[in-house]
């Protein structure tokens, strides 16, 4: 996650929490209560912070990462491993397995289930004021005009497990997947359109960088469009790396990538710069 052009974060495996101060060049690993894997991380601002893991496991920081803490979070029998969390507003989202969805209005430090658990994970969630969308499991979409506090289901011919979503306004939005699934909206995600035959590569993390669409995913592949997400080119990381990224985000004139490594790409130069 990154916070502007010098503020960034990262997690991983083992309860492994990086934080860099310089745009990515250098990072300072910080200490955590967990040897859990971490899976997602965001950030209200630098001091302000939470991490979203295995077994359910939710971490806060109101220090810059000095002291991390566990949430309260609602406990279940089922594993909930959890895939992701964002921020928006004052509120933190995060997603997982058995319809893990859970919100937090407090900085981290409890977090309510938003839907009851089923056998069916959610992957990526993403709000627009009060407009929200989560994507998981074999297509699921689901929508929220309410700030989250309802959720209805969208029905598309796509059956791929979704992975990643995101919208530039409350209109359009683009949501990737498994298989090289690629689907557009342009209706605040009521309909949605499927942009057949790309690749057949795992797309695994979208974004809106205010200029473009970036996609990226496994074995290097990466896919661009423009603001109407209507022309989409297909290409390979440089330097011919294949490393699977699972997130990407835009600092300065650059972007930073997480998955197997974390890296810098800018223009075509890819610098990894740790693991």
């Amino acid at each position: 996650v990154t916070l502007n052009d010098q503020i960034a974060w990262a997690a991983g495996t083992g309860g492994k929490i990086v934080r860099s101060d310089d745009g990515g060049k250098t990072w300072v690993r910080q200490n955590t209560p967990t040897f859990n894997n971490l899976q997602g991380i965001a950030a209200w601002d630098a001091q302000t912070a939470v991490v979203a893991g295995n077994a359910g496991l939710i971490l806060y920081t109101a220090d810059g990462g000095a002291n991390w803490k566990v949430a309260n979070t609602p406990k279940s029998e089922n594993p909930n491993k959890l895939f992701r969390v964002r921020v928006f507003g004052d509120t933190a989202w995060a997603v997982g397995e058995f319809a893990g969805l859970f919100k937090s209005d407090d900085k981290g430090a409890t977090c309510t289930r938003a839907v009851p658990e089923s056998d069916l994970g959610y992957n990526s969630v993403y709000f627009v004021g009060q407009h929200g969308w989560v994507v998981g499991e074999s297509g699921t979409i689901l929508r929220s005009e309410d700030g989250g506090a309802n959720w209805v289901p969208v029905v598309t011919e796509n059956k791929s497990s979704l992975m990643s979503v995101t919208f530039r306004d409350e209109h359009h939005g683009v949501a990737v997947g498994l298989t090289g699934a690629l689907l557009t909206t342009a209706d605040g995600g009521l309909t949605w359109k499927s942009i057949p035959d790309l690749t057949q590569e795992h797309f695994l993390d979208i974004i809106w960088d205010g200029n473009a669409w970036v996609a990226v995913g496994d074995k290097g592949v990466m896919a661009t469009s423009d603001a109407e997400a209507s022309a989409w080119k297909v290409s390979r990381m440089p330097q011919g790396d294949v490393a699977w990224r699972t997130q990407i985000a835009k600092v300065g004139s650059h972007y930073l990538l997480a998955g197997a490594n974390l890296a810098i790409l800018e223009g075509d130069k890819l610098t990894v710069i740790g693991r």
